[in-house]
């Protein structure tokens, strides 16, 4: 086990895939997590709402319920743990759609134990860091035009850009990568109506208008 794992951190993986929850089972399992696979949305919608994990990694491509569907239903921008969705390289845009639907991030296959767990372990330490204590400047809802159309995370963006932060020292921050953070960074400035950073951090630190 490497140095500094907590065997009590328990991550779910949601995947139709014998073969996907197996490897992951084995690669998170090594690594010291408690690991609880599911095969279906069902159940692991029955199990997400009766206690939290630390991570959830769900496959974007489900039976029944896709993982949209799922993420959906479960109310995924408001759930407490950050949720990876797997996504192949040619589901970028499903992908993308899945952030719009509160998933965390998501991991391109394939992929790689150490790089996955490298991932996982950063956006959990992240989480729990950001839970405690959001950085970024404190921004008065009143001085943005259109605050209440941000979701959490698209706020917590919003106030590492306003903090001069840029997309990778804001991934590193907040336990996400660059793309995903450009993802996010795109949807507030469209939702606020500005067209580049600059005008972001004018909105919030000048006088209310966008560049």
């Amino acid at each position: 086990m490497s140095e500094g794992r907590n065997p009590a951190a328990e991550i779910f993986v949601v995947d139709d895939d014998a073969a996907v929850r197996a490897t992951l089972s084995a690669v998170l399992s090594i690594e010291g997590y408690k690991v609880t696979c599911f095969a279906d949305g069902a159940s692991f919608l029955a199990a997400a709402t009766a206690c939290t994990p630390a991570c959830v990694i769900l496959d974007v491509h489900m039976p029944g319920r896709s993982g949209l569907d799922i993420l959906k239903e479960l109310n995924a921008e408001q759930y407490p743990a950050p949720i990876f969705i797997i996504s192949g390289s040619g589901d970028i845009p499903m992908a993308v759609e899945s952030i719009k639907s509160g998933a965390f991030d998501f991991i391109e296959k394939p992929f790689d134990g150490p790089s996955l767990v490298s991932r996982l372990r950063e956006a959990i330490d992240a989480w729990a860091r950001h839970s405690a204590d959001p950085g970024g400047p404190d921004i008065p809802p009143q001085r943005v035009p259109g605050w209440e159309l941000l979701s959490p995370r698209e706020r917590d963006v919003l106030r590492q850009i306003a903090g001069g932060a840029s997309n990778k020292e804001t991934g590193r921050q907040l336990g996400i990568s660059p793309r995903t953070v450009e993802i996010h960074r795109a949807r507030v400035m469209e939702k606020l109506g500005v067209r580049n950073a600059v005008g972001l951090v004018r909105l919030v630190l000048g006088d209310g208008r966008g560049a």
